[in-house]
Order: C-alpha cells, then sequence, then structure tokens
C-alpha cells in the first residue's frame, strides 16, 4: 500500500493551498439550541440565554472556520454553552456539516399563561453530522458564499439536489422534572420527566440553488429534509420506559446573502434544524438548532486575478 501517495490524496482534499481563495473574517452571530415538550393543546419552551456572539474566523474554498464568544446581559442569567457548528465541501460534491452542542440553563416559558422560570439545573446536549452527495457540483454554492468567494463566471442560476444520511445523539436532563409541579396539571404522568436520549440515524434528501441577483450580490436557498429511526429512552422521576414510535422528522434549511467589493465582502446567512419526534402517551418533542450570522471578511488574494488572466490570453 503507498502511505505517502494516501496521504498526499487527503492533503488535497482537505487543504487549499491557493492565497487567492483565504480570506479573513469578523462576524456577530446569534446561536440557539431549544426544545419543546408538548401535547396536543400545551407546550412548554426551553430557550438559552445569552444567544449573542461576537467572533472572527477563517474561511476557503474547503471548510470555513469560526470562533465565536457569547455577549452576556448581566440583567439574565447565565446559560453555560459550547457550540460548534461547521461545513466543508469535499471533491464538490460532498456537502458535510457538524455540530456539537453543549447548553446549561435555559428559560422555561409555556403557552397556559404562567410566568416563565430560568432552570440552571437543566443541561442539554446535542451532536451529529449531515453528509449530502449532490448530482452537480457545487463547489460554488452556499458554503463558497459564506466565504465571500463570488465569481462573475458563476451562473446566474443554479439549482441541484442530492441523497444523503444523517445521525445524531439528542440529551436533556435536570435534577427534578424538567416540567414544574403548576406545568404538570397540564400534562399526564408520563410527562414528568428527569431525562431522556436518543440516538438517530436516517436519510435525506436536499435541494441546493443559489442566485445571482447582480454581479457583487449572491444569494442561496438550500433544504434539506430526512427522516430517522431512533432509539430513545425517558427516565421519569419514579421509573423509566422506551417510546414504541422510533421515528424523528427533521428539516433544515439555510439561506444567505453576500455582497463582494473587491477584496471586501459581507455576508449574511440563517440555518435551522428542526426535528421532531414521539414521546408516547399524546406527549412530544420538539428540537430546533438555529445560527444566523453577518460577517464581514477580506479577501487575502486578488478576487478575479483568474478571470483577468484568462482575459488577457485571449486578447493576445
Amino acid at each position: 500500500m503507498d502511505y505517502a501517495q494516501n496521504f498526499k490524496d487527503l492533503d488535497s482534499l482537505l487543504i487549499d493551498r491557493d492565497i487567492d481563495n483565504y480570506s479573513i473574517r469578523f462576524f456577530t452571530n446569534y446561536k440557539v439550541n431549544k426544545f419543546s415538550v408538548l401535547n396536543s393543546y400545551y407546550d412548554v419552551k426551553f430557550t438559552p440565554n445569552n444567544r449573542h456572539g461576537i467572533g472572527f474566523g477563517v474561511a476557503n474554498k474547503k471548510m470555513i472556520l469560526d470562533i465565536g464568544f457569547n455577549l452576556k446581559n448581566p440583567n439574565k442569567e447565565e446559560t453555560a454553552r459550547f457550540d460548534f457548528q461547521g461545513t466543508a465541501i469535499i471533491k464538490k460534491r460532498n456537502y458535510t456539516d457538524l455540530y456539537i452542542q453543549s447548553y446549561k440553563g435555559f428559560q422555561a416559558k409555556n403557552n397556559f399563561g404562567e410566568s416563565s422560570v430560568f432552570r440552571g439545573d437543566m443541561r442539554s446536549v446535542s451532536f451529529g453530522f449531515n453528509y449530502l452527495y449532490t448530482l452537480d457540483e457545487i463547489e460554488f454554492s452556499y458554503s463558497l458564499l459564506k466565504a465571500g468567494l463570488l465569481d462573475e463566471d458563476d451562473k446566474d442560476v443554479f439549482i441541484t439536489g442530492g441523497l444523503g444520511v444523517f445521525g445524531m445523539f439528542d440529551y436533556f436532563s435536570s435534577d427534578t422534572s424538567v416540567l414544574s409541579e403548576i406545568a404538570l396539571e397540564y400534562f399526564n404522568e408520563q410527562a414528568d420527566i428527569k431525562r431522556y436520549q436518543g440516538v438517530t440515524v436516517g436519510v435525506m434528501g436536499g435541494a441546493i440553488s443559489y442566485f445571482k441577483i447582480k454581479e457583487d450580490i449572491r444569494a442561496a436557498v438550500n433544504i434539506m429534509p430526512g427522516v430517522g429511526v431512533m432509539s430513545k429512552k425517558i427516565t421519569l422521576q419514579d421509573g423509566d420506559y422506551k417510546p414504541e414510535k422510533p421515528i424523528l422528522y427533521k428539516l433544515d434549511f439555510s439561506l444567505g446573502l453576500a455582497y463582494q467589493l473587491d477584496r471586501l465582502y459581507a455576508c449574511l446567512t440563517y440555518n435551522n434544524g428542526l426535528y421532531a419526534t414521539d414521546f408516547g402517551y399524546d406527549n412530544n418533542y420538539r428540537l430546533n438548532i438555529g445560527n444566523a450570522k453577518l460577517a464581514l471578511g477580506y479577501r487575502l488574494g486578488q478576487p478575479n486575478k483568474k478571470r483577468k488572466l484568462k482575459q488577457s490570453l485571449f486578447e493576445e
């Protein structure tokens, strides 16, 4: 086996050596990992505080790496959190993203008129991945828009689809029941939940689109629905059980808008992942993973160097 050749192939997949494809960036973002326990009539939502942040990063054709810091509100209880979300495109047809999230401390809200309460004992952990193989090359689609790599040769409209897989681990717990004594009056005994965990594998489809609004303005819209099989376990204050229905439904969608001026660019993106499954006994669970970001970047190389080179060769 030629290990040197294998390493070289892997290196070419992950490392972009063209300085024209790199940019440094500063951003402000809004991240949230919120979930709900609900039945046919009532809903209790758990939402983290200090959802806004600032940060910096680096982007190229193959991946975007951003490091953010949360902005704390001194008038609100703090949610302790670790939140990593990343996207990469490998060999132009393999769209992948990864998320790792750990939150502790949630604001409990409801739709039956009771006051919201901050639950510092509540913890949520989620991590997973999405992988989509596309019918056409997508290296100039959503990820390049986020990286500020706008090419004048792009098509005015580009739409393609793909198929893929996803997997996730999801967990939440509290020292006592996640629902307060007042909230439990609106639910049944099986909603007296102290801990939940679930592992999912599934299949997904996707539609990826990209639009040239003007020469220096681009937009993108991606939609990726999926369905998976989930192994779930729910621990109550007294006992535990495994829900009979194993199905989990998900819908991921992304919106993006970018503007480029020579080496400078601005990019506004919004990503949202919705996950839904059945807890049994007329109780249900919803998870919402969202991320909005405004990034201001500076290209390290000449944005249109390759295009200008083509033009000069043609003129000669």
